[in-house]
């Protein structure tokens, strides 16, 4: 897999000549950014202020102030948002603004999460050191509260409620009601707020693979570039070594021990039930590592439609207690 790491770099049409982007110094950028988000107009500003914009932040919203924040859903927290991070740390204390509930408030099917909730510090805490050995930082925005905003609305409230600094994006992203801000604009209203903004070239997958002799487009959006829907297509196929290119690191599936789980010398056997996050395709895995906070052994793996069946290589990895009722396991696969 060749992978493209570059920004991209636009001149505003009101920016009197081409500038390159200095991350280091504090000047004024004229890269842009856009983001997703719908909404309905008409929409007072009064009724805008109504709800806080961070979830997990408290009401005086002061989590984010000074920071660059990435715009995004990043529910696979890919090789693509880890290079948003990386851009946002240069710029200045990365952050990630990730939009949750639009699959209920659209009416999409719900399909479970690629990175499980409580796996997803770990998994930015491993970015540090392409962010200055900073580790991002997570902030939830429940979509519903900004699916309403106009383009100008939503930079307002980032600028005025949450006094944060800059945004990053990646190039496919946009803003607003239906969607209707794009990269100039999202520009624009940065400056009329004195914000920055940036936009990151999409990190492509120029290897592409194929399956049974056939690529396909993941969505109509995709031009081969590394997405979260890439990363659900992969695990679909069952592919782990190609889902592993895409994340930068193996996929971790997260396990609740139930008291039905089986546990024997070398083995122990989970209801798919327990899985908090999203599985492979059903099949044999080999190269294995089972972890429970630190690293319990290598193992095999055997996930059919009903369980999840884990072999250890050793069978002195498994003492009578080392896996108890309500504990968390990880398999990384891959």
């Amino acid at each position: 897999m060749v992978i493209n790491f570059v920004v991209l770099l636009h001149t505003c049409s009101y920016c009197s000549q081409s500038k390159l982007l200095d991350v280091d110094k504090g000047q004024n950028r004229c890269s842009l950014a856009t983001f997703s988000s719908f909404g309905q107009p008409g929409i007072s500003n009064e009724d805008v202020v109504k709800d806080k914009l961070l979830i997990d932040c408290g009401e005086d919203q002061d989590c984010v102030i000074d920071g660059i924040v990435a715009l995004g859903k990043f529910d696979a927290l890919h090789i693509g948002h880890r290079e948003l991070a990386m851009h946002a740390s240069k710029a200045g204390t990365p952050f990630l603004l990730s939009f949750v509930g639009m699959a209920e408030v659209l009416g999409w099917e719900y399909r479970p999460p690629i990175v499980a909730q409580c796996d997803r510090k770990r998994v930015l805490s491993s970015w540090a050191p392409y962010c200055r050995n900073v580790v991002p930082i997570e902030y939830q925005v429940e979509f519903s509260k900004v699916r309403y905003l106009t383009p100008r609305q939503f930079v307002e409230r980032l600028s005025r409620d949450l006094k944060i600094r800059g945004v990053v994006a990646g190039e496919n992203y946009r803003f607003g009601y239906k969607a209707s801000g794009d990269a100039a604009e999202l520009a624009k209203l940065c400056e009329d707020f004195g914000l920055s903004a940036f936009i990151v070239r999409s990190v492509m997958d120029t290897a592409r693979r194929s399956h049974n002799g056939v690529t396909t487009s993941i969505n109509s959006s995709d031009k081969g570039q590394v997405s979260s829907s890439r990363v659900r297509h992969a695990l679909a196929m069952g592919d782990m070594e190609y889902v592993s290119e895409l994340l930068g690191r193996k996929h971790r599936l997260v396990l609740t021990v139930k008291e039905n789980h089986l546990q024997e010398r070398k083995r122990i056997v989970l209801p798919k039930s327990c899985v908090l996050n999203m599985l492979p395709a059903d099949g044999l895995y080999e190269n294995c590592d089972l972890v429970n906070g630190g690293h319990l052994g290598q193992c095999r793996v055997i996930i059919n439609s009903v369980t999840i069946d884990i072999e250890m290589k050793d069978e002195n990895n498994l003492s009578p207690n080392t896996i108890q009722e309500d504990q968390q396991l990880g398999i990384e696969l891959g």
